[in-house]
């Protein structure tokens, strides 16, 4: 007959002990950390990517809520509509500035 689990230790005192063992694992995990209180911000950036790679990502995001918030535009009436056209519209200057910057980095 095949067994599911191995011969317990013939020593009981390495039985005790492992069986405390597999117990204190459970029952009290170790503490853990503290997180960290110096920004309570839900997303972190990679260190050591390059400038260019951060602003590609950034002109690409931006894009994206570009297009969100035109598609969106126009979808509502009034005064919601103006308020979406006036996101719009500051994104598409951010935008512009960091492929402003994109382009002063090419050029070096």
């Amino acid at each position: 007959m095949i067994k599911d689990s191995p011969n317990p230790p013939s020593d009981s005192a390495a039985f005790h002990t492992a069986a405390h063992r597999a117990i204190n694992h459970y029952l009290n995990p170790p503490e853990e950390p503290e997180p960290s209180t110096e920004g309570h911000s839900l997303f972190t950036v990679r260190e050591g990517l390059d400038v260019e790679t951060l602003l590609v990502n950034a002109s690409e995001d931006i894009g994206s809520v570009q297009a969100l918030t035109s598609h969106l535009a126009f979808e509502i009436e009034g005064t919601p509509r103006d308020v979406a056209l006036g996101i719009c519209r500051i994104l598409e200057g951010i935008q512009l500035l960091v492929e402003r910057a994109l382009d002063q980095r090419s050029s070096r």
